[in-house]
C-alpha cells in the first residue's frame, strides 16, 4: 500500500504529473528519464504544472522511496570529474509502480455515470467459438491463439459491464436524490435496455452452450496445448501456461454450461440478476408515482416543517416543537433511565430531570459497561443438514421428473404433479422467444433438467391432460426430449446431438 502514497501526499498533484511523464515516455519507447527530461516532457504537456530539473529531482527521490520508480546511475551524462562524483541518477517505473499508477489514473478518468449491458458481444462469442472449433479441427495454432484470446476478453468485458451496470442501478434505486421527472425520462430507455438484454441472453445461451461443447468435441487437450504454445509470455514456463489457458477455459465453459447437476450457470445467475433489476426499477416507479400523486414527500414534509419553525409565536414554543419532532434533549443519548420510571418519565428533558447515576466507565472513558465477552455462537449443522438434503432431494424429483417426462409422447397420457411442474417451466422458458421481432416464429425451445421442450406448428389443435387440468393449445404441438448433455452422462460412448433445425429457436 506504499506504492500509493503519492496520491494521498502535500504534494500529490506534482507527483500524479511526474509520473504522467514517465507515462508519455513509455508511449514513445523512452523508458529510462533524468530529471532534466521529466521537466522537459512537462512542458510540452498542456495545463502541467511548471517544474526545473531541480524541483524535479526530490519528488522523483521520493517516488523511490516508495517503490513506484527505480532508479540507477548514468555515467554517460558526466562530463567533468566533478560531474562524475555528484552521481546523475535516472529512472523508471518500476512493475508495481506502473500498475499502481495506473490504477490511479483509470479512477481519475472513469466515467462513472456510464453504464450499459452488452448485448452485441453475444453473437460475437457465437461466431468465435464456431470459428475456434474449425481452427482446432485444423491444427491452426495461431488461429487457436487469437480467437481464444478475443473470447476471453470479450467475457471478461461482459462480466464488467454487468457488474457496473447492475452497482449504478443500485445506486439510482436506493438514491433520494434523483428527481421524479430524470427518472421518468429515462426508465422507457432503462427498461426496453434491459429486456432486450434478457431476450438476447436467453436466446443464445442454449446455442452458446451446444457451441462449446462443438469446441469440446475437436478435443479440449490439443485445444489448451495450441493456445500455451503460441502464447508469447516468455517469463512463464509451459506448463504454467497451459494451466492458465486451462483455468480461462473452465471459466468460459462455466459462463454457459454448469458444472454440478442442476446447478445455476453465470449466465442464467446474469438473467436472474436483470430480471430483478426489472422488478426493482418497476417498484421505484411505482413509489415515484404515488409519490407525484399524493404530493407527500421528504422535500414537502421538511418545507412544511420549516413552516411551523417560522410561525412559531415565541422561543419556547420553537424549542418545544425542536423537542417534539427530534426528541433531541431526552436523556435517551445515554441509553439509561431513571430507576423510577413513573416519577422520572423519560419523556422528560434533561434540564428538568435530576441528575442520574452512571457507571464509573462511562465517566472516565465515555463507553459505556460491556457485558463482556459474547457467548459462543450455537450452529444449527443438523438443520443446515436437513435443509441441504431437502434441497438434494427437490432437485432429484425435479430430474426424475424431467426424464419421466421425455420417456413417452405428452398428448397420449396424464401428467402427474412433478411432470406438470416440469412442463410449466419449460413452456415458460420457451415463450421469452415466443413473440416474433418480424415476420413469423414457426417454433421455439426451452431446456430445464437435461431435457429440452420444442414447440412446432401443428395443424389444429391439441391437448396436453395434466394433474391441474387439461392444456389446450392452438396450432401448436409439444415435444419434450432428452439433452445431448443428459444422454452423455448416461452412455460416454454417445455422440452429442445435433443443433436444433433453423426453423426453431431455441431459448436456455
Amino acid at each position: 500500500m506504499r506504492l500509493f502514497s503519492f496520491a494521498t501526499a502535500e504534494k500529490r498533484a506534482d507527483y500524479l504529473w511526474v509520473l504522467r511523464a514517465f507515462d508519455t515516455a513509455r508511449a514513445a519507447y523512452v523508458v529510462l528519464l533524468h530529471a532534466s527530461d521529466v521537466a522537459d516532457t512537462l512542458d510540452r504537456c498542456p495545463g502541467a504544472p511548471a517544474l526545473t530539473a531541480t524541483e524535479v529531482g526530490p519528488l522523483l527521490e521520493q517516488l523511490h522511496q516508495w517503490g513506484v520508480l527505480e532508479r540507477s546511475y548514468d555515467g554517460t551524462r558526466a562530463a567533468t570529474l566533478a560531474e562524475y562524483r555528484n552521481r546523475h541518477f535516472v529512472y523508471q517505473f518500476s512493475q508495481a509502480g506502473y500498475q499502481a499508477f495506473r490504477a490511479v489514473s483509470d479512477v481519475l478518468e472513469a466515467r462513472l455515470d456510464e453504464a450499459s449491458l452488452s448485448r452485441l458481444v453475444l453473437p460475437e462469442l457465437l461466431a468465435d467459438l464456431h470459428t475456434l472449433a474449425e481452427a482446432n479441427k485444423s491444427a491452426d495454432a495461431p488461429r487457436v491463439y487469437r480467437v481464444l484470446n478475443r473470447l476471453d476478453r470479450a467475457l471478461t468485458d461482459l462480466a464488467e459491464r454487468a457488474a457496473h451496470f447492475y452497482l449504478t442501478l443500485g445506486d439510482l434505486v436506493r438514491t433520494t436524490e434523483a428527481t421524479p421527472e430524470a427518472f421518468l425520462a429515462h426508465k422507457d430507455a432503462l427498461l426496453a435496455h434491459m429486456r432486450e438484454f434478457s431476450m438476447d441472453l436467453a436466446r443464445f445461451a442454449p446455442r452458446l452452450a451446444t457451441a462449446i461443447r462443438e469446441v469440446e468435441a475437436t478435443g479440449v487437450d490439443d485445444l489448451i496445448e495450441r493456445a500455451a504454445r503460441c502464447d508469447e509470455r516468455v517469463l512463464l514456463n509451459p506448463a504454467e501456461r497451459q494451466a492458465d489457458w486451462r483455468a480461462r477455459w473452465q471459466g468460459l465453459r462455466g459462463w454457459f454450461i454448469g458444472e454440478d447437476e442442476g446447478g445455476l450457470t453465470e449466465c442464467e445467475r446474469l438473467r436472474e440478476a436483470t430480471m430483478s433489476a426489472i422488478a426493482a426499477v418497476l417498484s421505484l416507479l411505482r413509489r415515484v408515482t404515488e409519490t407525484r400523486k399524493g404530493g407527500v414527500s421528504r422535500e414537502s414534509a421538511l418545507r412544511h416543517l420549516a413552516g411551523w419553525f417560522t410561525a412559531a409565536p415565541s422561543a419556547d414554543a420553537a424549542h418545544a416543537l425542536y423537542d417534539a419532532v427530534f426528541g433531541l434533549g431526552r436523556p435517551r443519548h445515554l441509553s439509561m433511565q431513571h430507576p423510577d420510571a413513573d416519577v422520572i418519565p423519560a419523556i422528560r428533558s434533561w434540564w428538568d430531570a435530576p441528575p442520574l447515576e452512571i457507571a464509573r466507565t462511562l465517566a472516565e472513558t465515555g463507553r459505556p459497561p460491556t457485558p463482556g465477552a459474547p457467548a459462543r455462537l450455537q450452529r444449527n449443522d443438523a438443520g443446515i443438514r436437513r435443509l441441504r438434503q431437502a434441497q438434494l432431494d427437490a432437485q432429484r424429483a425435479r430430474a426424475e421428473a424431467a426424464r419421466s417426462l421425455a420417456t413417452a409422447d405428452l398428448h397420449d397420457r396424464e401428467l402427474d404433479e412433478g411432470e406438470t411442474e416440469v412442463l410449466l417451466k419449460l413452456l415458460d422458458a420457451a415463450s421469452t422467444a415466443w413473440v416474433p421481432v418480424s415476420g413469423r416464429v414457426p417454433g421455439t425451445s426451452g431446456s430445464d433438467n437435461g431435457v429440452t421442450l420444442t414447440v412446432s406448428e401443428h395443424q389444429g389443435s391439441t391437448l396436453v391432460r395434466t394433474a391441474k387440468g387439461v392444456l389446450y393449445l392452438n396450432n401448436r404441438r409439444l415435444e419434450v426430449r432428452e439433452t445431448a448433455a443428459l444422454r452423455g452422462r448416461k452412455s460416454p460412448a454417445a455422440k452429442p446431438h445435433p443443433a436444433a433445425g433453423s426453423g426453431n429457436e431455441e431459448v436456455g
